[in-house]
Parts: C-alpha cells; sequence; structure tokens
C-alpha cells in the first residue's frame, strides 16, 4: 500500500473504473469455452482464494454473530455478478453497464424529496428510453438481467455500507466471498471445469478475479482514505462511458449516436445526484461490474 499512498487519488480510483470494465471484457471473451456461469464461477473462486490468504487470520477471529451479514452481502454479490454476466453475454458491455447503473442512482435518490432531484430522474428515464427497450432492438432477456443486476447493486451498496462499518478493512469482503463462491457454484462450478484442463483458461480466469475484484477494491479503498465519498461518487457516473469504450476497443461493440446519447443523459443523471444530491450513500467499492 506504501506505492499507493503515493499515486493521487482520483488516479486510483480512474484505474479502478479501467480494471473492472476490462476484466469485463476479458470474462466476455471466455463465454464461448465457459459460459458466463463458468466463468463468473472462476472469478469469484480466484478472488475468494486471494482475499481468503489475505485475511486468513482475520477470518478464523471473525465471531459469529457477524456472519449473518457477510452472508447476505456473499449473496447479494454472487447474484449480482451472475445476472450481469448473463446480461453481458446479450448486450453490449457499454449498455449493460448504463442500464445497470440505475441500482446506485436509485440508492443516491432514495428519499429526497427536492424539486431538482426530478431532474436527475428525468435524465435517467430519458437515457433508458432512447435505449428504446419496447421495440426489440435490445434482447429482453439480457435487458430484464441487467434491471435486476441494477437491482442488486443498490442492495450491495445498502448491505456493504452496513458490512463496512461493522467489519472495517476487508475480512468483510472476503468472508463474503466466500459465500459467493456457493452461490455461483450451482450454476458456474460444472461450466468451468475446461479451464482445469486448459492452462490458458485458468490464468485468464485469475486474471479476470485480479482486475474485477482484488485489484480494483485495493485502488478504491486506498483512495477513499485520501478523498470525498462525494468526488468518489462523481468519478463513478464515468464508469458507463468507460464501459463502452473498453467495449468498442476489445470486444469491437460499436454504438450508434442513440446509444452514445442514453449513456451520456444516464452519466448527467449520476452526476448530479452525486453533486448536488442531499442525501449521500456511504462509498463502497464496485465489484462490477
Amino acid at each position: 500500500m506504501h506505492l499507493l499512498s503515493r499515486i493521487p487519488p482520483v488516479v486510483l480510483v480512474l484505474a479502478a473504473i479501467a480494471s473492472i470494465q476490462v476484466g469485463a471484457a476479458l470474462a466476455k471473451g471466455l463465454f464461448a469455452q465457459l459460459g458466463p456461469g463458468g466463468t463468473v464461477f472462476l472469478r469469484v473462486a480466484f478472488a475468494a482464494l486471494v482475499l481468503a490468504v489475505l485475511y486468513r487470520k482475520s477470518l478464523r477471529a471473525l465471531p459469529r454473530r457477524d456472519w449473518p451479514l457477510a452472508a447476505l452481502f456473499g449473496l447479494v454479490l454472487g447474484a449480482m455478478n451472475l445476472s450481469f454476466y448473463y446480461a453481458v453475454q446479450r448486450l453490449p458491455l457499454g449498455l449493460t453497464v448504463t442500464i445497470e447503473f440505475i441500482g446506485p442512482l436509485s440508492v443516491a435518490l432514495w428519499g429526497s424529496r427536492r424539486a431538482l432531484d426530478l431532474v436527475w430522474v428525468a435524465l435517467a428515464a430519458g437515457g433508458i428510453l432512447l435505449l428504446n427497450p419496447l421495440s426489440g432492438a435490445l434482447d429482453p432477456v439480457g435487458l430484464g438481467l441487467a434491471v435486476f443486476a441494477g437491482a442488486l447493486w443498490a442492495a450491495y451498496i445498502v448491505l456493504g455500507a452496513h458490512l463496512g462499518r461493522r467489519l472495517p478493512g476487508g475480512v468483510g469482503l472476503a468472508a463474503s466471498m466466500l459465500v459467493a463462491v456457493l452461490v455461483v457454484a450451482p450454476m458456474g462450478a460444472t461450466q468451468a471445469l475446461p479451464a482445469l484442463q486448459d492452462p490458458g483458461l485458468f490464468i485468464v480466469g485469475f486474471g479476470i478475479a485480479l482486475l474485477s475484484s482484488v485489484l480494483p477494491y485495493s485502488l478504491e479503498i486506498e483512495a477513499l482514505r485520501r478523498m470525498k465519498e462525494s468526488l468518489f461518487g462523481i468519478l463513478m457516473s464515468i464508469e458507463p462511458a468507460v464501459a463502452a469504450l473498453v467495449g468498442w476497443l476489445l470486444l469491437a461493440e460499436a454504438l450508434g449516436v442513440r446509444e452514445w446519447l442514453a449513456i451520456a443523459l444516464v452519466m448527467a443523471a449520476s452526476y448530479g445526484a452525486t453533486r448536488y444530491g442531499q442525501h449521500h450513500v456511504p462509498a463502497e467499492p464496485t465489484p462490477e461490474p
């Protein structure tokens, strides 16, 4: 962490966002061999292994009373990753993240009664409508999975705030990741078996775990120590655009003007809700995507 302490926190957050989306793009590249379930299983299992090694002493000392919250968080974490990866199988990465982003945006606006916040709701709604889900242009199953992943992302933020206050540091995430392995195993363990026979798949799966979970979590934790949560939230609003850019560069997923405008509206809504909102949810590292 000494090296990370020398890097400006804004750079750490931007690097974390890029890491998550590159990891998601690499994961989509494994779908042909392992399927979304097998890819999720590799990611979560490797991340759980790394975190368990890092926090092995703290995990052994974790009181029984703290395990129910960690288990609930792990359930949400596992289900969120499954629904996201299955959505990405059917939709472009940038659009999936844009739709999913409605989850944290809803949390940011929850309980607000200010007229200004209606502007952010309208912008977000306009962005989703621009994607024209009723026209059949978007896969309806993928769309539903992305919306479900967004709802789980909202639950992740709320539960993660409680878990972070109750279990500071990474021990809470380590415990939850162990539970998440059990959640994704029924749909992914069998699909992941080819990775045991192919060293290339095995290595890529481990890299996805590092890029999508371990590395961004470490970067964001260090950044949050030295920056305001509101600034963190503002920076996170660029994630849909980064996802779209990574999807274009690594997956050849070109988007039209309508899709880019939709992404811009959702980003503007996220920025406004974070910058001018009165209700700030404690910022938590993003697993997502």
